[in-house]
């Protein structure tokens, strides 16, 4: 297994795919052997999507659009491999994504009678609640290379400017079948501040009205935004399909703490007690914080010489990632009491000094 492991390696840095997809054939193959049937069946649906007439590789997106003024690159292209059992989205939400993707994926049934498929989808919702990670699970499920434009960084301070670039990254993803994914999708709409700008504001939506309806079906189009609030209703009215992603609730955020913790010593999945105080302290807390919080608890425990996580330790750590680490002992303290942490929890796992506990938890109803 090495030796395919290490062929594998040696065709990837040197840009041999043919040798990387032989040798990744033959791991799937002793990997079955040895009766390690999932991580040989993944390996296999891997390579089957080689063979995918949709599977594009990204050497032909190598000529990526430029910025005229500053020269940088207006897009990011990548071949996303984000598993499904990654991502943790409420069952309503996780069965709209498989809609839209079998709908792209049986467009030819579809088009046979006369309907038309939905190639246009908007993600909107607070910030790190999963709309950047739906996209790449959408481009990993289909098979398509991801295209990604954050439209803060198509914005020119030249006259114009800001429209050519819009018009460039489309005129880039129509050339092949791919997912253009447009992040920060409300920043055109931020514009409408300044009194100044409302010309080139006119200029820039009615180009993106414009492309958007030019776009053909063989480009997925996928948007996201933070302030749904600010876009033009012309925009909303583009999009065949409107999803939006909230807060984790109870049962998606122990779903990210399993997921997070899966493998690695701690004393909160074996106890229900510590679970739900875990999950009931992060209230409005988002995916990508409660990913945060945990690593960052589990990395402070690991440098501090320990080696199992404490459901304290989670709340401590989502005590500072609150206040961005500007805040007193005693109010962490306090905070952790109010949270349902022990005396003793607070200073055997955390080090306070135990009178300080007692005399604080004086003021804790």
């Amino acid at each position: 297994m090495y030796t395919e492991l290490l062929k594998i390696i040696e065709g990837g840095l040197v840009g041999d795919k043919e040798r990387v997809y032989a040798y990744a054939a033959v791991l799937a193959n002793n990997l079955k052997r040895q009766q390690e049937h999932r991580i040989a069946d993944k390996i296999e649906q891997l390579l089957e999507r080689r063979a995918t007439p949709s599977m594009v590789m990204l050497d032909s997106f190598a000529s990526k659009p430029l910025d005229s003024e500053s020269r940088l690159e207006l897009v990011e292209v990548t071949a996303p491999s984000v598993a499904s059992t990654e991502v943790v989205l409420p069952p309503s939400v996780e069965w709209e994504i498989s809609q839209f993707i079998e709908g792209y994926e049986r467009r030819d049934v579809l088009l046979a009678h006369g309907v038309e498929m939905h190639h246009t989808m908007l993600l909107y919702g607070p910030p790190g609640c999963g709309k950047s990670t739906v996209a790449s699970l959408i481009a990993s499920s289909i098979g398509l290379p991801l295209v990604t434009a954050r439209l803060d960084g198509l914005v020119s301070s030249l006259l114009g400017s800001t429209a050519k670039n819009i018009r460039k990254v489309f005129d880039y993803v129509s050339r092949q079948e791919c997912i253009l994914f447009l992040d920060e999708f409300d920043v055109v709409a931020k514009l409408r501040d300044d009194k100044n700008e409302l010309g080139e504001l006119k200029r820039v939506v009615n180009s993106l009205i414009q492309n958007i309806d030019d776009l053909g079906s063989s480009t997925i189009l996928l948007a996201a935004t933070n302030h749904e609030n600010l876009l033009d209703p012309a925009i909303w009215r583009r999009f065949s399909k409107v999803l939006h992603l909230d807060y984790p609730g109870e049962q998606e955020k122990r779903r990210m703490v399993e997921l997070v913790l899966e493998g690695k010593p701690n004393k909160i999945l074996d106890s229900e007690k510590r679970m739900e105080q875990v999950v009931e302290a992060c209230s409005a807390v988002s995916h990508a914080d409660i990913r945060t919080v945990v690593n960052n608890a589990l990395r402070r425990r690991l440098l501090s010489g320990g080696t199992t996580l404490y459901a304290s330790d989670v709340l401590k750590e989502l005590v500072l990632f609150k206040h961005h680490g500007q805040i007193e002992q005693d109010t962490i303290i306090r905070s952790l009491l109010l949270m349902g942490c022990t005396h003793r929890e607070l200073n055997e796992e955390q080090g306070f000094p135990l009178r300080r506990i007692q005399a604080l938890s004086k003021d804790i109803p």
